[in-house]
């Protein structure tokens, strides 16, 4: 039976079983959004600059006459915007691109794994794995979210040292850092922003916010171990595996001096994240400075490098590409000037819910303001003001509204569109963002069901 014959004798896919490609989802959700402009009403609060942020006025929230309708040809100007407004992900992607295909060239990464896990013994599979997820996650509690883009690629080829796909190695990788964002107890773009707001000493109540991020990276670990491995998964075509058995892996020299080089480059990228205020731009740089010394250290030619350079970034252009589409969403939200509508029309919602179930209603708010608001900080300065009153008035601690806006904004980032960051990191792993939803939507129900049970014991214990 010729190829042609089997497709022709293979079953059709129902309708709702057939995911289109992330770019026309994403189109699509643009189209959505586009339409949602002639439902909601533009609106704003007032806003005052209060210790260099702008921050909400409670109670200010007034509806604009004043806004016109959106041209639909603005729907397509909003793609260009979008990519501009993306540029920073954008140029971070195509840069860690290069900087990890100069990487693999050298084969060092690769030995170094190799031997790594040939210690380990590929049979404790699920050792790694689980060791790997928690890794991952200290990464995403103590340096941030797009800060640890470029590790993304590391965790992939660990993925295949163990017979395991991309997919496997992304979900550790992007799952690990968003859990660990997300719920971190130390995290200054959320929890520091929001207890400033709410009058409460930086960093408290971290004891909750610990139980709930180890437990979730133990719940993490187990669903790949146990479901995302069996996970079907067509690798890319330019997805590099293992080039040899694990038992013929060796480090030379150069290897150690090319890792070498690697390492102390993201010491010192951590360095000025921490001390510098370092983001996107200076990462990025950094990035393009280690691989210009890879490239030197290994004996490459000015020409090679830019030649590798340019190979590795097109690998990752179409998820660069997804992230500009991704962005024109925002584009469409701010130009019909209807985000404080929805945030305000989402906040009144919590309001009269008792207790514990106030807290879980609060998170899931958090989430949906999460897809038009997708800055942690920026979701807090715009929220906080409004829901920590909202707080006192239904008999919710302060400390639980702000654990609440943590796991509803840090674990939607992990499959929201307009999350830059993580479609960044999903380019690098080369997952599609049809793929990633079809792998971690099962694992978004049970870490929002055990952060609930977090959130109900703290309401219970007077957190």
């Amino acid at each position: 039976m010729t190829s042609r014959d089997q497709a022709l004798s293979a079953p059709k896919k129902k309708w709702y079983q057939t995911v289109p490609d992330p770019m026309v989802l994403i189109f699509l959700i643009l189209l959505a959004t586009y339409a949602l402009t002639f439902v909601v009403p533009a609106g704003e609060f007032e806003r005052v600059m209060e210790d260099g942020r702008t921050r909400v006025v409670p109670g200010s929230f007034q509806y604009l006459s004043d806004v016109g309708a959106i041209n639909p040809f603005d729907i397509f100007v909003a793609v260009p915007r979008g990519l501009n407004e993306a540029s920073l992900y954008l140029f971070i992607v195509f840069i860690a691109g290069g900087l990890f295909h100069i990487l693999q060239r050298t084969g060092a990464l690769e030995n170094a794994i190799g031997v790594a896990v040939n210690r380990v013994g590929v049979e404790r599979r699920n050792v790694i794995i689980t060791a790997g997820t928690f890794i991952y996650g200290f990464f995403g509690v103590a340096v941030g979210f797009e800060n640890n883009i470029a590790l993304v690629p590391i965790a992939v080829l660990i993925a295949s040292a163990i017979g395991c796909s991309s997919l496997v190695g992304t979900t550790m990788a992007v799952g690990g850092i968003g859990i660990g964002f997300a719920l971190s107890p130390i995290n200054p773009y959320t929890v520091g922003v929001a207890q400033g707001i709410a009058e409460l000493p930086t960093f408290s109540g971290a004891w909750l916010r610990t139980l709930m991020v180890v437990s979730s990276l133990a719940l993490l670990s187990f669903y790949i171990c146990r479901w995302v491995v069996k996970m079907d998964f067509e690798e890319p075509d330019n997805t590099k595996a293992m080039s040899k058995s694990l038992d013929q892996y060796v480090m030379t020299g150069k290897d150690k001096w090319t890792l070498g080089v690697f390492v102390l480059g993201l010491a010192a990228m951590l360095v000025g994240v921490f001390t510098q205020g370092w983001y996107i731009n200076e990462i990025a740089g950094m990035f393009l400075l280690i691989a210009i010394v890879i490239g030197i250290v290994n004996g490459y030619s000015a020409n090679e490098i830019v030649k590798q350079m340019m190979e590795g970034a097109s690998k990752v252009t179409a998820g660069a590409l997804v992230i500009g589409l991704a962005a024109s969403i925002q584009v469409i939200l701010q130009q019909a000037q209807i985000i404080d509508t929805i945030v305000y029309g989402l906040s009144g919602m919590i309001q009269g819910i008792p207790g514990a179930l106030s807290a879980i209603m609060a998170s899931l708010v958090q989430g949906a303001i999460n897809l038009f608001v997708p800055s942690g900080s920026g979701q807090a300065l715009v929220t906080m003001p409004i829901l920590v009153p909202v707080a006192d008035l239904v008999g919710m601690s302060r400390q639980l509204m702000i654990t609440a806006f943590q796991v509803g904004d840090g674990l939607t980032n992990l499959i929201v569109p307009t999350s830059g960051g993580t479609l960044a990191m999903l380019a690098l792993g080369r997952v599609s963002y049809e793929k990633w939803l079809k792998a971690i939507l099962p694992f978004m129900v049970l870490v929002y069901g055990l952060s609930w049970v977090g959130l109900v014991i703290g309401h219970l214990v007077g957190y």
